[in-house]
């Protein structure tokens, strides 16, 4: 009986984990943007292929860029899915996947790397045309939020 228990709550820590393939993530890909108060910022998400999705933001007021990023999402050292930045065009910083769901007409996914200053947790949303990027500390304090529409 308690073997059987075992391979029962085996069997669901396994269904729960966030294994995923790059192309579990593939509502991510497109162009986004926001503009307001004269400030705005893009991120744009190529389609998976080869195992890899690759990204690029940047935000300015004006004509004026402020910052950029190179990011990709790809299977890490480990072998699990990361979310790989690179601010500003630097070393290269990787978030494991922890959670990801895309199920009636939502998707999500949240990084973290507890390790790293800030952010240590990257989180995407995706309801419909709008996508919510939040980036924060690993317990959720200092929160940051952009709310992108498809361009």
């Amino acid at each position: 009986m308690k073997s059987c228990i075992a391979a029962a709550l085996a069997m669901l820590l396994v269904a729960a984990s966030p294994a995923a393939g790059v192309d579990d993530l593939a509502w991510l890909a497109g162009q986004w943007g926001q503009e307001a108060d004269g400030r705005w910022t893009e991120e744009s998400w190529t389609a998976p292929r080869g195992g890899v999705m690759l990204g690029h933001s940047r935000s300015g007021r004006g004509d004026v860029l402020r910052e950029f990023e190179f990011i990709r999402i790809a299977r890490g050292d480990d072998g699990a899915l990361a979310y790989i930045a690179q601010p500003q065009g630097g070393a290269p910083v990787a978030f494991g996947l922890v959670r990801h769901e895309n199920a009636n007409g939502a998707a999500s996914a949240t990084f973290e790397n507890p390790a790293h200053d800030y952010p240590q947790r990257i989180a995407y949303a995706r309801s419909g045309d709008t996508l919510t990027a939040t980036i924060s500390a690993i317990d959720g304090s200092k929160p940051r939020s952009w709310t992108y529409r498809r361009r």
